[in-house]
């Protein structure tokens, strides 16, 4: 299956500046796959090292950090030669030892033309812990998300409408009817099997939501097992709390956060160590709330107010329990959750496409979905779950901010008016 990470990948190894390149992201989201096909089509051998499946490597890194003393014996362990520039090295699961994850401000420094790429899936966890020296300013860094729309459109061999979608998107042209309803059952179809690709690549192959769902719970639970292996005693109870309470937030009309709703009075101070795990582990995001539209909007974020999205649409729906045709058909009975499940849907796609997201509110009530800075603009995005694109509080955004357009989501075709561009939600990608 096409992932767009190969593009990276691409660039990073004929940089002049390449370091060691350390590629993040929750579990199950690709890093492996897409690091060892891509070493098996752009390299002679890859030598690959799981600091997991083989806790003994973690000695090899004990007495010596050097590339003169690490490669002879690397190349031991791999059987294989390891050649300057014509083998890629690969460290898995590289969070489980730090001293390999020191070396590569070695490699960096030292023998910069042996080309390495490491991943970890709590890294982010794994670095806050004080006794990591983390080579800072001696690798290039990079996040592997789910598969996006784009993504799970080309897995499913729709390249022609994928590319019409595109097109549409550039000149504001609506797709032909038929093609806007064959990519909005599609959109529907994302929601339930969301971007982790051994799910895409199931429903790819057999159409099975029911075999999906199983793999999707699967992942769940070695989310639940992450929250156990790499947490404090005390935290792991709290940590669970939270990731459960999500879910349920998200079926509120206000969709902002409140730690009193994960549990009966409860306090930033008791959770906000679990949220800060979560995040790092990469299972959640959190966007906060800018007080003011200026640049750069991270300076006017509010650090109390925020809302927390999970990382992957398809999961979302296993958490929930969501029947598949409940959400192909969007059923009444989950008109409270449409619009939570929809926001974390477009919160994912924008994040896949490498923006920082805030959301806007007003004195009065008015609330901007989201707001990102794109191409040096700060736009706003509303989003809408079926077609009725009414949106009040975008006008009061735009006569307060005068931006130079604004973007709704909704289930309606392509199109632009008043300063709105109109983009389907099938579309989110393209922004």
């Amino acid at each position: 299956m096409y992932r767009k990470i190969m593009l990276f990948l691409e660039t990073w190894k004929k940089s002049e500046y390449r370091k060691p390149l350390i590629l993040q992201g929750a579990r199950q989201v690709g890093k492996t796959y897409s690091i060892l096909e891509f070493g098996r089509t752009h390299y002679e051998n890859v030598a690959y090292f799981n600091f997991e499946t083989n806790p003994r490597l973690n000695e090899t890194f004990e007495e010596n950090l050097s590339p003169g003393y690490l490669i002879p014996i690397l190349s031991h362990i791999a059987g294989q030669t390891i050649v300057r520039e014509k083998t890629l090295i690969v460290f898995d699961e590289i969070q489980l030892c730090e001293r390999a994850l020191t070396s590569l401000k070695y490699f960096c420094e030292d023998a910069p033309d042996y080309h390495i790429i490491v991943a970890g899936s709590l890294l982010g966890v794994a670095v806050s812990r004080a006794k990591f020296s983390f080579p800072v300013g001696k690798v290039d860094m990079k996040t592997l998300y789910p598969m996006d729309m784009e993504e799970f459109m080309l897995a499913l061999g729709e390249d022609a409408l994928t590319e019409q979608i595109k097109k549409s998107f550039q000149t504001d042209t609506p797709l032909p009817s038929a093609m806007h309803d064959a990519a909005m059952q599609l959109y529907r179809q994302y929601l339930v099997v969301g971007g982790m690709p051994e799910c895409v690549m199931q429903f790819a192959q057999t159409r099975d939501y029911i075999l999906v769902r199983h793999t999707q719970d699967t992942i769940l639970v070695s989310y639940l097992n992450d929250m156990s292996k790499y947490n404090s005693l005390n935290e792991i109870k709290k940590t669970r709390l939270a990731y459960d309470n999500i879910t349920v937030q998200l079926s509120k009309k206000n969709t902002r956060f409140q730690y009193k709703l994960v549990r009966k009075g409860g306090r930033a101070s008791e959770f906000e160590n679990a949220m800060e795990w979560l995040c790092l582990s990469g299972i959640v995001s959190r966007v906060f709330r800018v007080e003011q539209i200026k640049k750069p909007l991270e300076n006017y974020r509010n650090i109390d107010a925020f809302k927390i999205y999970v990382s992957d649409s398809g999961l979302l729906a296993a958490k929930k329990d969501l029947a598949a045709n409940d959400v192909l058909y969007m059923v009444e009975e989950l008109n409270d959750f449409k619009g939570g499940m929809v926001e974390n849907y477009v919160n994912v796609q924008l994040m896949i496409s490498g923006y920082q997201t805030y959301y806007w509110e007003s004195e009065r009530g008015a609330e901007i979905d989201f707001v990102i800075q794109r191409q040096g603009k700060l736009i706003p995005i509303e989003v809408k779950s079926a077609d009725n694109t009414k949106a009040k509080s975008l006008k009061v955004y735009m006569d307060a901010y005068r931006p130079a357009y604004a973007i709704k989501l909704s289930a309606k075709n392509f199109g632009f008016e008043d300063g709105k561009k109109t983009v389907p939600l099938y579309a989110a990608f393209c922004i």
